[in-house]
């Protein structure tokens, strides 16, 4: 029997974590291992008790969550998955979560069972958001500043063909098997090519790939305007 998904719970409302913790109790294969209060905890909880997956608050007192998972992109060796949950889903809050190395953003009424298959996903490495959702969102990121523009081209002008179909495929919010038909590859040889892309760009997730991907091609069709 494979090993349950480690979860941390950060959010300083203590129903909250009440709550979460009465939801994630009834999936088999997901396992809560500690909470957090605040985001200046975080480190020292994700060293002590190896999450796979943080399910994280935005507005804290200290350190907030948009912060704190900056800090896990940031850290060296193996992160956890991200999943930002808050009261409010502002265009703004999404993107700049995602930017900071989020794998996905919930609201906190999302249905119970959408929660955990949520944690699933994150686990598993592929996106928490629905291609729809994921379509809507980074479709936000216009207007792109030039600067900005210019540094997902140059960052997409680094990978291979290939990892740069892939990485289109991925801003469209498409999933593995999807972009292995699309592009008659196989699954592995997709998470092959989003994996070396990561790599070579700098990146944390896949959700950072495909708003660098849709900067480049939102600068695109700016010129072609």
């Amino acid at each position: 029997m494979a090993e349950p998904i480690r979860v941390l719970l950060v959010d300083d409302d203590p129903l909250v974590c009440a709550g979460l913790r009465l939801m994630l109790r009834g999936a088999p294969d997901v396992e809560v291992v500690g909470e957090a209060a605040d985001g200046a905890d975080v480190p020292g909880a994700v060293e002590r008790l190896a999450p796979d997956v943080v399910l994280m608050d935005i507005r804290m007192p200290y350190l907030d969550g948009i912060a704190a998972t900056r800090a896990l992109a940031a850290r060296r060796g193996r992160a956890p998955r991200v999943i930002v949950l808050t009261t409010f889903d502002a265009d703004g809050t999404v993107i700049e979560a995602l930017r900071a190395g989020a794998s996905g953003f919930l609201v906190k009424h999302t249905p119970p069972e959408q929660i955990v298959e949520a944690v699933r996903r994150a686990a598993a490495g592929e996106p928490v958001l629905s291609p729809g959702v994921a379509r809507t969102l980074i479709s936000h990121v216009t207007g792109a500043p030039d600067a900005r523009t210019r540094r997902a081209r140059d960052g997409l002008a680094r990978l291979t063909g290939r990892e740069r179909e892939v990485a289109l495929a991925v801003a469209e919010g498409t999933s593995n098997a999807e972009i292995a038909a699309l592009l008659h590859l196989s699954v592995g040889a997709v998470k092959a090519h989003i994996s070396s892309a990561l790599a070579k760009l700098g990146l944390a997730n896949r959700t950072q790939l495909a708003i660098l991907a849709h900067d480049a091609r939102a600068g695109e069709d700016e010129d072609e305007g």
